[in-house]
């Protein structure tokens, strides 16, 4: 009889791994339904709903998740995605439990679990900055954005994994980051714990941080859509720095309207982020408003084909894969009504990028000195200091080490400044020429790459990066971008499409991201993080 048992089991556990790679993304999706609640790919609104038909509590929501991380993240596939899981989370639960039951919704994300990447402050969790530095740290304050989730309802689930010091998928507080889609494989970086954990289904919502692509490129190797907003839109208080100029904090969904309703709540002027006063005016009541499945057509995109990124090889088999799904997605774009101006050209476009980013090292070491000044039970207070320790990961170690002695009094930063604003004219200008909305592109032109067995001691950061990198232009210009799941590769990998547009053009990028999505319904979840039994 136990054998049976046995048997019966293995056979319903291979049954759902199969459902969940083979079966249609409508059908991975299901909804909210009078006959009960489906935690698999549940949205916002859906959770919202169920609440509302007492079919679930909030409690009840936030054990569901927790349970998958147990199940998924240091067991089964190991996916190592979160850092610390909230051990106030269900006791905030039942707080949001009996305020429903008195009054109603206490905000917009009222009991929606959120996973936060662990470069933004939290005074009830250790923040470690992907960094056994920090492994103890626990900021006296909330960051900006943790402040306005919690009062508009949010759990803060858990912080997850990133890359150490926000750059790649590998940090000495945790090890390696894995893609849920293909454990073997990089999950990009360096929100690398926010995409596999949302993409995984253990949470409903994630914040990462951008500065050169750290939430688009998890977006696109993850299936899921990741939006850098415009520089100035989103505070950045209580996040320690990478370069300021660049850095942003954007929402990580499983779908365009749970982006835009997550934006809604962390966007805006905050006094303690002075750059935000930029966004005064710029942010509409709500963005959801511009989510129009009609969003695309007469449209106009122009369409990048150059690669931005020097180490992308356009003979291999994987950039053909790759190119293939891209040339899908730009078919169906014209098909749901936009027109495309193909092949836009952008003069020295690589060194542009080039000139724009890696020369920028000028900006790193007086934010992070001047961060951590703030911060009085910090364990170091300089990034010397930090590297003194021994303890950071060899990649990452050997990249900070060229940004230290480095200041922004340099002649060499004025000559990155320079060239970004010419860069930044040279686009507007090519937009405006072309009566472009935005400007398409492939996230990546590689799938993800395979994690390397000495990545955790390669002291190389080029040697680790993930080639096929587009992710850089947009940072260099503070221009907003969203990556959208475009479909997959051949072999199953995920490709994403990303659209960039003007300054404060977050409403563009909406109407047109929930169109391509909404007319093309990509995204499904990964295999090998199932169902669970007993799981709704």
């Amino acid at each position: 009889m136990r054998d049976s048992i046995l048997i019966a089991n293995i056979v319903l556990a291979v049954v759902l791994v199969f459902n969940a790679g083979d079966a249609s993304a409508q059908a991975q999706r299901p909804s909210a339904t009078p006959a009960g609640f489906h935690l698999l790919e549940t949205t916002i609104d859906d959770i919202q709903t169920a609440f509302q038909s007492k079919r679930i509590t909030c409690r009840e929501l936030v054990n569901l998740y927790i349970k998958r991380i147990e199940a998924y993240d240091k067991e089964g596939p190991r996916l190592n995605a979160v850092q610390t899981i909230n051990s106030r989370a269900l006791q905030e639960a039942e707080r949001l439990d009996a305020a429903y039951a008195s009054s109603g919704r206490v905000g917009s994300l009222h009991c929606i679990p959120v996973l936060l990447k662990d470069q933004v402050e939290t005074s009830d969790m250790p923040t470690t900055y992907g960094s056994v530095i920090f492994k103890d740290f626990v900021p006296r304050r909330d960051a900006t954005i943790t402040t306005k989730m919690k009062k508009a309802g949010a759990i803060i689930l858990g912080k997850t994994t990133m890359g150490e010091f926000a750059a790649g998928y590998l940090g000495s507080a945790f090890g390696i980051v894995r893609n849920p889609y293909d454990p073997g494989r990089s999950p990009s970086g360096s929100s690398s714990g926010t995409g596999a954990g949302i993409t995984a289904n253990f949470a409903t919502v994630g914040i990462g941080e951008d500065t050169g692509g750290s939430v688009r490129g998890p977006a696109a190797f993850n299936s899921l859509v990741g939006l850098r907003p415009t520089v100035p839109l989103v505070s950045r208080f209580g996040m320690m720095p990478a370069t300021p100029s660049q850095d942003t904090l954007g929402p990580i969904a499983r779908t365009v309207k749970d982006a835009a309703l997550l934006l809604d709540v962390i966007a805006g002027y905050d006094p303690n982020d002075p750059v935000t006063a930029y966004a005064a005016g710029q942010v509409p009541p709500t963005y959801t408003a511009f989510l129009n499945r009609d969003g695309l057509r007469g449209a106009r995109l122009g369409i990048i084909r150059e690669p931005i990124d020097p180490k992308t090889d356009t003979a291999s088999d994987d950039y053909k894969k790759v190119k293939a799904v891209l040339d899908k997605a730009i078919a169906d774009v014209k098909g749901l009504g936009a027109e495309v101006v193909d092949s836009v050209t952008i003069p020295d476009l690589k060194d542009r990028v080039k000139k724009g980013f890696d020369d920028n090292l000028f900006e790193t070491e007086p934010a992070i000195d001047g961060y951590l000044a703030k911060h009085p039970n910090a364990p170091v207070k300089t990034l010397r200091e930090i590297l003194v320790t021994g303890k950071v990961v060899p990649s990452r170690s050997s990249r900070l080490m060229t940004n230290v002695g480095r200041t922004t009094d340099e002649s060499g930063y004025l000559k990155v400044l320079l060239s970004r604003e010419e860069t930044r004219q040279i686009i507007l200008k090519l937009m405006a020429d072309n009566r472009l909305d935005a400007l398409v592109y492939a996230t990546y032109d590689h799938p993800p790459a395979m994690i390397r067995p000495d990545a955790l001691t390669n002291p190389s950061f080029v040697d680790l990066a993930d080639p096929g990198n587009n992710r850089r232009l947009a940072p260099i210009l503070g221009f907003p971008a969203m990556s959208v799941p475009a479909g997959f590769t051949s072999d199953g990998l995920p490709v994403g499409i990303e659209f960039m547009g003007r300054p404060f053009s977050e409403p563009t990028l909406f109407k047109v991201g929930y169109a391509y999505e909404q007319g093309t319904h990509h995204r499904k979840p990964p295999a090998t993080t199932p169902q669970l039994r007993g799981e709704p």
